[in-house]
């Protein structure tokens, strides 16, 4: 009997949010169309942000107001606080998503406060979530190291993602926001977690940065975990590391769990059409090996 595993795409929103060249509405949403088509059931659509700090999503509304919503999948939004809650259910979300960081320093140079006082942020949007029937899930950035901290302690990352649990979060996503992570580093920093977090209740995101992601999936996959997030050609770079890769590929991953006999639900063959296209769109090659390997069998 094969595993099946949930994959959280985050191409259209954490993917997106850096490119320096404007994105059209138009593009973004035939992006959640083709990845729906592909067969990918939990879809990052948008954050409602301050377009002053990311311009990229400044069109957070006019998207979920002209998505064509499919009966089966998830749309879910970034949503750091409650205005940004409020935006984001009046806009018809039904699933939001929070963040936190497991390093101090990152916290106050990524959100202007402390650790303790994001999570104090969090309470009222849980609040209100539980009130209006919406689901929240929550990330935890840095949990292997930090870019101003270095290594960061598993018992800190633990902490992190046991008050996000604690509060409502349904799930807590763990991302390895540098891609330094290794097998070794991310087995460490998931035992201490699994500890005081369901394992069910977890996800990995993993970055790519140092070429580590795909072992780091399957280290985790091998662990217990059944559920990753990843971006559609390896959309998204990594502001903390000049000129780094940022997610791990959508493609990369289910090539991974496919081949360990896993059931993720996706057509790779249609994901790799997806993510040659939104990679011309942009004017580049496709971040996934997998990509250009099928690309280069089929030429």
């Amino acid at each position: 009997m094969s595993r099946s595993v949930r994959i959280v795409e985050v191409g259209p929103r954490d993917g997106l949010q850096n490119e320096k060249q404007p994105v059209s509405t138009d593009v973004k949403l035939e992006l959640i169309g083709r990845l729906a088509d592909a067969g990918l059931r939990d879809i990052e659509a948008t954050a409602f942000v301050s377009p002053k700090w990311v311009p990229q999503m400044a069109d957070h509304a006019d998207l979920m107001q002209r998505l064509q919503r499919r009966e089966g999948v998830n749309y879910p939004v970034l949503a750091p606080n409650l205005k940004g809650f409020e935006a984001a259910v009046a806009a018809g979300a039904k699933e939001v998503a929070v963040f936190a960081a497991a390093s101090e320093s990152f916290s106050q140079k990524n959100i202007n406060c402390s650790i303790a006082e994001s999570l104090a942020r969090f309470e009222p949007v849980m609040a209100a979530a539980r009130a209006a029937g919406v689901k929240v899930r929550g990330y935890v950035s840095c949990v292997v190291a930090c870019p101003y901290e270095g290594p960061v302690a598993p018992v800190r990352v633990a902490e992190v993602a046991a008050r996000l649990h604690g509060m409502g979060c349904y799930e807590v996503s763990l991302g390895d926001t540098i891609g330094t992570g290794t097998p070794a580093t991310v087995l460490a920093m998931l035992e201490a977690v699994a500890d005081r977090v369901p394992l069910e209740r977890l996800a990995g995101h993993f970055h790519d940065t140092w070429g580590m992601a795909v072992a780091n999936v399957y280290a985790a996959y091998d662990f217990g975990l059944s559920v990753f997030d990843a971006s559609v050609s390896g959309l998204g770079g990594c502001p903390y590391a000049k000129g780094a890769s940022g997610n791990v590929a959508t493609e990369d991953i289910v090539y991974l769990l496919q081949g360990l006999g896993a059931d993720t639900g996706v057509d790779l063959g249609k994901l790799t059409e997806c993510s040659a296209w939104i990679s011309s769109v942009l004017g580049r090659e496709p971040g996934s090996k997998v990509t250009r390997a099928m690309r280069a069998a089929c030429a």
